[in-house]
């Protein structure tokens, strides 16, 4: 405890070091700056008072011709004051001459001096010491302020600082408070990293069996699963150092220094080992390797040497590369071979049983209401993420507290998930009544329309109350997980997504933009079923999708225009089906449609009345 103390002491005192050291060369910045101000405005105000009107060449000639009476020189200055013959007060005679070389003219008047009978004073004129202390200024400012670039660019590029934030172990106090406790809906994945753990705890035991240790582990998934949060449990739990840095902090401004941070972050990491070395959004320095010109040689130059660290370990040092990406076709197939990348592990959306027990997890510290069913909460939100999840009850207790609700209920829930998949409800916007029942048969179209594909599953809600940027909504229930889609579905799920348009046109023969978000998504699902899944029986099963567009050239100068037009008969043949059904159900259209406008809002047990 007193070792984390003092390290805590060291870092304070550090950080306020640097503090020190940055208000000072601030402030010595400052000074001079306003000591420019000061001088600049000393020279032209000592200036301006000098009144310079008799010009070099017009001195010569009134020498010459006699007109001068007195010269007044000062040593160390090129200004010289000429007082003119002829009657009136002195001052009035008197004019300033800028002369070029002073020696020069020296030699010159002085053969004019007994001539003419000129007088000449030769004033010993006092150096300013402010003058003499903003001259030395002056000749040390460019260095002052190359000096200040260099230690911006320095301090900018965090060259001689570490690399990475360490917790745990001698050199690093603070550890995190996550432990796989902490962590629920991934089972799988958990067993699989608490061997990693183990055997960082217990090297000999596996090194004995003649086992080797893995080089890197790879979390993927789509963000919010949990990637970082596991990484952080494993810091918890490891008992060793645990290096963390991100894939933009190896991205510099400079050649090269991309490359010089990993140099050190594994020099680190092999003197601290056990040692666990966490790199979050690997992709930021892990994308494909592409040709070696402009910015993108240095995120070569960092990747390769990435792959070299990676790779070059002994087989006695028990340091492993944990990373951690949402986006892993990115990552270059080099980084992801056997021996550097051993092992990938896929963090996956949690199923219904993965929900609840997050549900639970994240419960602990708030006050529920007895009739609260997290199982049917986890029924509810479908697909949903645990960070997902734990937003939505964070809201569901702000929502709770705004309508001062002693525990969350229930209501508070539903209103947090429809906050958050469909947006705010919008009880203040005005809306006239013809864009009301416009809405009113675009959602009962999609409800109407749903209940009549099989494939479909049940209504939840109906509402025409606006909700972010949408006038209204139709909610489904999500009462299952589903890993595969087959054609029918995807079929009738464009059918019910045409709903809407399609009761705009048959009750009211009118059209809308309401239904824009509609024909987008529908038309995203035919172009995927005809060029990712291989759905269509014209084309057959091929996939489309290609990084480069000249790949599509071995199908054939034809195949753009195939595409499109089946995904136009697909499209054209869903919105035909919801007219059908519609046409042939205009009864229940108009009554649903009705309720609505007459209560805003229909619930799952209110709509199945009109079927029965």
């Amino acid at each position: 405890m007193s070792d984390n103390n003092k390290q805590n002491n060291d870092n304070s005192k550090k950080q306020n070091k640097n503090e020190l050291l940055k208000n000072i060369f601030i402030s010595i910045l400052f000074i001079i700056c306003i000591a420019s101000a000061c001088f600049l405005y000393y020279i032209n105000t000592k200036n301006s008072g000098e009144e310079k009107e008799l010009a070099y060449t017009e001195l010569m000639n009134s020498i010459n011709e006699g007109k001068i009476e007195k010269i007044e020189m000062t040593t160390g200055s090129s200004n010289v004051k000429v007082t003119l013959k002829g009657d009136g007060e002195e001052k009035d005679r008197q004019k300033t001459v800028i002369v070029p070389s002073v020696q020069a003219f020296m030699e010159w008047v002085q053969d004019k001096v007994d001539k003419e009978n000129i007088k000449i004073d030769l004033k010993q004129e006092p150096i300013n010491p402010f003058l003499r202390i903003m001259n030395t200024l002056f000749s040390l400012l460019p260095t002052i302020l190359l000096i200040a670039v260099m230690l911006m660019i320095f301090k900018m590029q965090g060259l001689g600082g570490d690399s990475g934030k360490v917790y745990g172990g001698e050199d690093g106090s603070k550890k995190t408070d996550v432990r796989f406790e902490d962590i629920a809906g991934l089972d799988e994945e958990k067993s699989e990293l608490i061997e990693i753990v183990d055997f960082l705890k217990k090297p000999k035991a596996y090194l004995n069996m003649g086992a080797k240790i893995p080089r890197g582990i790879l979390l993927y998934g789509k963000p919010g699963t949990g990637k970082t949060l596991i990484a952080k449990a494993i810091a918890g739990e490891a008992g060793v150092p645990f290096i963390s840095m991100s894939g933009s902090e190896f991205i510099e401004m400079f050649a090269g220094l991309g490359a010089s941070r990993v140099r050190k972050l594994f020099e680190k990491a092999k003197k601290m080992a056990p040692c666990i070395i966490f790199i979050d959004e690997i992709d930021a320095i892990g994308s494909r390797r592409t040709s070696n010109t402009g910015s993108e040689t240095e995120n070569n130059q960092t990747l390769n040497q990435l792959l070299v660290e990676m790779d070059g370990f002994d087989t006695n040092e028990t340091v492993i590369v944990l990373a951690a990406t949402n986006r892993p076709e990115m990552l270059d197939k080099a980084l992801l071979r056997p021996g550097r990348f051993d092992r990938q592990i896929t963090i996956p959306a949690p199923d219904l049983n993965g929900r609840e027990a997050i549900l639970k997890l994240h419960s602990q510290n708030k006050k529920f209401a007895m009739d609260v069913d997290f199982k049917s909460i986890a029924g509810d939100t479908a697909g949903f993420t645990g960070a997902e999840l734990a937003n939505v009850l964070n809201e569901a207790a702000i929502i709770a507290t705004r309508n001062k609700h002693s525990q969350i209920e229930n209501i508070d829930i539903e209103n947090a998930v429809k906050k958050i998949t469909v947006g705010l409800e919008k009880t203040n916007r005005v809306v006239s009544d013809k864009d009301k029942r416009l809405t009113a048969y675009h959602e009962a179209g999609h409800a109407v329309v749903s209940k009549f594909l099989p494939t479909q599953t049940d209504v939840k809600e109906v509402s025409i109350i606006p909700r972010g940027l949408a006038g209204g909504y139709t909610m489904y229930k999500t009462n299952e997980d589903k890993y595969y889609v087959s054609r029918t579905e995807l079929l009738e799920k464009m059918v019910a997504l045409m709903g809407g348009r399609a009761a705009e046109k048959i009750a009211l023969n009118e059209i809308s933009t309401g239904a824009s978000n509609d024909i987008e998504v529908a038309t995203g699902i035919a172009r995927d079923m005809l060029t990712v899944y291989g759905m269509d029986d014209k084309l057959g099963p091929i996939s489309l999708k290609v990084d480069d567009p000249y790949e599509l050239q071995i199908f054939g100068d034809k195949i753009i225009d195939e595409v499109g037009n089946q995904i136009q008969y697909l499209i054209d043949n869903a919105y035909i089906t919801a007219q059908k059904i519609l046409s042939d159900n205009m009864d229940i259209l108009d009554r649903v449609a009705l309720k609505l406008l007459e209560q805003e809002k229909i619930t799952s047990e209110e709509f199945e009345e009109f079927f029965k």
